[in-house]
């Protein structure tokens, strides 16, 4: 009966030690909450109330060159080179490059029969990166080509954007038949992943009637801002305090209107702007540094500007007042609800744990034995009893006989 009582007490002993290791193995996890946080925020950063959220990109998987050396008939004439320098990429816009990013490239001089192809692939950190850089080099006005994630050519001149990629190329001759080989050449690009596959969240609000995407024009600092064509002067927009900027034309009844929008860390920042950039505008003629070329042009009663959370949103352009107020109406900064993962526990946290788990092992061992005394010490008086037998065997007298007999 005693090893019945051993084994029962081990059973018991086991189970408790694997509820509490089940109980602390999600310690080391962290338990999100639900935190507000606004949309839009600027890709690959974090939104004010979620910048100690951690994130997580996914691991990257290899890839090939960005340029082959042959592909849907064209064969490279020297093999693809590899170029680590912005500058040598294009160095008159290279300090809007390093402002999106760039890290990397490749050119290359193809040849088929008697025609040629120059490419060159940009390679950026992000895709808000690639497509900032791509809506810098295209023009307002370009067709749309349908060529990897977005396209526009200009007769033999082709450019178009995938993943973190850009790539601009210059036919000798186009045929019906280039779109198609650039899309072959487009399915070889890397795409990124995590955060870096990201949009600029800041392009969700733009209102999206009457808009012309082809001359949308994303920002991350002044060379990009100021090369696209940016409305106001580079220095008022704030790129210093971290900011960025999106504009798109808008064909309305009364006349042509530009939207510019700017997306700044915290509202705060976005309020002392919105601040600077009204008074600039009520400036007029004696505004300092002068008015752009887009200001002095555009109607003067017609220029607005709000703000929105960390947005602040103006208005330039031809259109009437009236429909100037109700374009920049459409804009607004809605917040959201972001999982946020929690901080890691603490050692006291963990101590603490592994002192109630040990306790709770103490009090649960000593229980299992004493109801396993009772029910082993009762089930014997119980069978002695049943037997005629007195329930406990201490007075009992045993003798041994030897039956010594002649």
């Amino acid at each position: 009966m005693r090893w019945i009582g051993c084994a029962l007490c081990g059973v018991a002993l086991l189970g408790t030690s694997l509820r509490i290791e089940a109980q602390q193995a999600p310690a080391g996890k962290s338990s999100p909450v639900m935190v507000t946080t606004g949309s839009p925020t600027k890709a690959g950063k974090a939104s004010v109330a979620s910048k100690a959220a951690p994130e997580v990109a996914a691991p990257a998987a290899k890839q090939g060159p960005l340029l082959p050396d042959a592909f849907a008939g064209w064969v490279a004439i020297k093999k693809p080179k590899i170029v680590s320098d912005a500058a040598e990429l294009d160095n008159a816009n290279v300090a809007a490059l390093k402002e999106y990013g760039c890290s990397s490239g490749m050119v290359a001089n193809y040849k088929r029969a008697d025609e040629t192809l120059t490419v060159k692939a940009l390679s950026f950190g992000d895709v808000s990166g690639a497509y900032g850089a791509y809506s810098f080099y295209r023009q307002n006005g370009w067709p749309k080509a349908e060529i990897g994630t977005g396209g526009a050519s200009d007769k033999n001149h082709v450019l178009f954007w995938k993943g973190s990629t850009v790539v601009d190329a210059v036919f000798s001759h186009v045929g019906p038949m280039s779109a198609g080989e650039l899309r072959e050449l487009a399915k070889n690009l890397p795409t990124p992943g995590g955060n870096r596959a990201l949009n600029p969240p800041i392009i969700a609000a733009l209102p999206q009637a009457s808009m012309d995407r082809q001359t949308m024009h994303f920002a991350q600092g002044p060379a990009g801002y100021a090369g696209a064509g940016g409305v106001l002067p580079s220095e008022l927009v704030g790129f210093d305090k971290d900011a960025e900027a999106v504009t798109a034309n808008y064909s309305l009844s009364s006349g042509p209107a530009v939207l510019t929008l700017i997306d700044y860390p915290t509202p705060q920042i976005a309020e002392a702007q919105e601040k600077r950039v009204r008074e600039y505008l009520k400036a007029g003629s004696g505004a300092r540094p002068p008015f752009t070329k887009a200001l002095q042009d555009s109607d003067q009663a017609s220029l607005e500007v709000i703000r929105s959370g960390p947005l602040v949103a103006m208005v330039s352009g031809d259109a009437i007042p009236d429909e100037s107020h109700k374009l920049l109406a459409q804009v607004h900064y809605s917040a959201e609800l972001t999982s946020m993962p929690q901080p890691q526990e603490s050692e006291i946290a963990k101590t603490s744990r592994f002192l109630m788990g040990v306790a709770a092992l103490v009090i649960v061992g000593c229980s299992g034995a004493i109801l396993l005394g009772l029910f082993l010490g009762g089930g014997r008086a119980l069978y002695r009893l049943a037997r005629g037998k007195p329930i406990s065997s201490v007075y009992e007298a045993e003798f041994i006989r030897l039956h010594l007999e002649d």
